[in-house]
């Protein structure tokens, strides 16, 4: 298996990835940010078609190019089939797979920062049939979960977000843990500058996912909330579709961003 990810900062403090099957050269995205003729260039080099462009959720704090890059590719538009979204996707449902050759992706849906939320745990099949890695956006970060209020009452997504964390709590320690975003974000507290992890790590130290009293966590997570992203509900109006930016898809780059490699 294949994986990149791009560190940025501009518009918004948030981690996006290319990930696949360079067997059988199967290639996906999460949550871009960059210019979709980044990715496209990223995935040339690495031999990957991209198949699927996958949006943990509908953000509130950036413009997605997701759509831009999964026309430009050829690719399917993967949302959660909750989203609402007024354009044309690719819905998938908890337990629903996505192939890419010997790797599979499998949905699951952790509503909490946001109602549509998903978590992608992903299997190599040429290294074992457990799960290898979760992308887990802005759910579970490295030092905290997501805040709760941007797409519904706080404590109704604290409620969301507390079952969300019991079931990503049943993933195996060795499971590394890919967010979202990663300190410096508007989307948690205290997030870590490191921004990777295991769930065995964030279930001894992470100072959200390691409440396992859902009424604690819920209490907790209606304190000391961060300000809101800026002008927040037209941006995830834009990335719904229901509002138009003027520009297309709403492709805009990130200026600064850095890359690093597993596999």
């Amino acid at each position: 298996m294949i994986v990149r990810h791009y560190l940025h900062t501009d518009p918004a403090v948030a981690i996006s990835y290319l990930f696949g099957c360079g067997g059988k050269a199967m290639g996906a995205v999460v949550d871009p940010i960059a210019d979709h003729d980044f990715y496209l260039r990223e995935a040339d080099a690495l031999g990957l078609k991209i198949r699927f462009v996958v949006e943990t959720h509908l953000h509130a704090d950036h413009v997605s190019t997701g759509r831009a890059l999964a026309e430009a590719a050829g690719a399917a538009y993967v949302l959660h089939e909750s989203a609402g979204a007024r354009y044309p996707f690719h819905a998938v449902k908890d337990g629903d797979e996505l192939a890419l050759g010997n790797v599979t992706v499998t949905a699951w849906h952790v509503p909490g920062h946001t109602p549509e939320h998903l978590a992608l745990v992903v299997t190599d099949r040429t290294r074992a049939d457990e799960p290898w890695l979760v992308f887990t956006g802005h759910t579970l970060m490295v030092g905290d979960m997501g805040r709760t209020e941007l797409a519904t009452t706080a404590e109704e997504g604290a409620r969301a977000l507390a079952a969300s964390a019991e079931r990503l709590r049943t993933l195996p320690d060795h499971v590394q843990v890919l967010p979202g975003a990663f300190s410096g974000s508007v989307c948690g507290r205290g997030l870590s500058g490191n921004p990777f992890s295991t769930v065995g790590f964030e279930r001894r130290f992470n100072r959200a996912f390691r409440v396992t009293d859902a009424d604690t966590l819920v209490a907790m997570m209606l304190q000391d909330i961060p300000p809101r992203p800026p002008r927040a509900e037209e941006t995830r109006a834009i990335n719904m579709g229901t509002v138009s930016t003027g520009h297309g898809t709403g492709d805009k780059a990130a200026s600064r961003f850095s890359a690093s490699t597993a596999s």
